[in-house]
């Protein structure tokens, strides 16, 4: 794919490179900060009271942002945030050795990530690595949200939450994906359908889907079978409510240069091409000899076939929909962008900084704005997350979406030839 996530002790960056196809646009919303930097800490001799920097995250529009806001057309703010599950953090101390010991607190946490949701005020919030749900659904209740929490299967103690505002959307049917009983691990998946307002004649609907795919990087069989599970039931639930369009938000596991990634935005992927243990770019595989090894044909066993596709038989990954990422969709700066439009970095400890989480949307939705993610040289300064301004080792990512219906519609409104083609593509494959 051409896009690497920044690891630690790995290779350099390609911001300059980035910065230059990318064109830094000034937006109506931004929230300023003090952008001082300080040397990485140890909790060992970090004093609190050192002045130390905050976060600057800005509202960046798309293109035909005008336009699609004149439409007059429904829109709603989509959130995605990894919290960091306290018992998580608590089994793995070292990825957070640089970290204040009073910013692991969770009670500091838990008030550091609602204000955050509450700062951005989305309309829908996608949660993973919840395992205080009670906690935060006291807090989510007086802001005026609604949840629904779902489990992961097994030992663990976390999960995924989704809240809404009760007085945008209206829920019309929920379904819960437990992976373990289709042989793919403790993992879960949410999908919500939900209208807008309440029951007007040209109220939108959505389906809505949260997941938290498979750390493990030597399983790409089972992360892309859970990802396929996801888009097949979506798939399912779009069509049972007339072809809406669906919002997918989580943490995927998987770097933008990914076969993962490559499978979602393309809508196929011939996994022989790729070898199972290095299919969600989390295992520091060289760029290079990735696309080489893209050239050779790789075995896999039938129950791995199975695991990815459904079949063991099977070795051409499919699926019905054209997926956008939100992000890479509206142009950033080089700072915080690697050159394919994604973040550089949504989290960031001690062994990893790079891009694991998304907002994917399929036609009948367009990006208005997304939330810029931070610089790396800003991430750097902290010396990891969570911070004593940041509450989770992710940052969340933020859209604003509108629907839309037909290319017609868009290009009376000035929409760029680019979303025209694409939009008109999706109506005849789905005509």
């Amino acid at each position: 794919m051409g896009c690497d996530a920044y690891c630690l002790g790995g290779g350099s960056t390609l911001l300059s490179t980035a910065a230059v196809r990318c064109r830094k646009r000034t937006t109506r919303c931004e929230l300023a900060s003090d952008g001082d930097s300080v040397e990485p800490r140890d909790r060992h001799w970090y004093n609190p009271k050192r002045r130390r920097p905050l976060t600057y995250r800005r509202w960046l529009e798309a293109e035909n942002c005008s336009a699609l806001l004149d439409s007059g057309e429904d829109r709603f703010m989509l959130m995605s945030y990894n919290i960091l599950g306290v018992n998580n953090s608590l089994e793995h101390p070292d990825l957070y050795m640089n970290v204040p010991f009073d910013a692991m607190q969770w009670e500091s946490r838990k008030r550091l990530i609602c204000e955050e949701i509450r700062r951005w005020k989305a309309d829908i919030v996608c949660l993973q690595e919840v395992d205080r749900y009670h906690d935060l659904e006291a807090n989510m209740k007086n802001d005026g949200y609604i949840g629904r929490y779902k489990r992961r299967t097994g030992d663990a103690k976390d999960g995924c939450a989704i809240f809404w505002k009760n007085r945008r959307f209206r829920l019309l049917e929920g379904r819960e994906i437990e992976f373990k009983s289709l042989g793919l691990r403790d993992n879960v998946a949410q999908l919500l359908v939900f209208e807008t307002g309440k029951q007007k004649i040209d109220s939108r609907r959505v389906v809505i889907g949260n997941i938290h795919i498979l750390f493990n990087p030597k399983r790409g069989d089972i992360k892309l079978g859970q990802v396929r599970i996801l888009l097949q039931e979506a798939q399912v639930l779009s069509e049972k409510w007339g072809g809406i369009p669906i919002a997918l938000a989580g943490d995927f596991n998987s770097t933008p240069r990914s076969a993962i990634y490559e499978f979602l935005s393309t809508s196929e992927l011939n996994i022989t091409r790729h070898d199972r243990k290095f299919l969600s770019g989390l295992e520091g595989f060289q760029p290079t000899l990735h696309s080489f090894c893209g050239l050779i044909n790789h075995s896999w066993t039938d129950e791995e076939l199975k695991n990815a596709t459904g079949y063991s038989s099977c070795k051409l990954l499919t699926h019905p929909f054209k997926l956008h990422s939100s992000y890479a969709r509206i142009s950033g700066a080089g700072r915080t962008r690697d050159l394919c439009g994604e973040p550089l970095a949504t989290t960031y400890h001690s062994k990893f900084m790079g891009t694991v989480d998304y907002l994917w949307y399929s036609g009948g939705l367009a990006p208005v704005r997304v939330l810029d993610t931070l610089p790396i040289a800003t991430l750097k300064s902290m010396g990891g997350l969570p911070s004593p301004n940041i509450g989770s080792d992710h940052l969340p990512l933020a859209s604003e979406f509108v629907f839309i219906t037909r290319s017609s519609d868009l290009k009376s409104q000035g929409q760029a030839t680019e979303n025209e083609a694409t939009l008109d593509r999706f109506l005849k494959l789905n005509s």
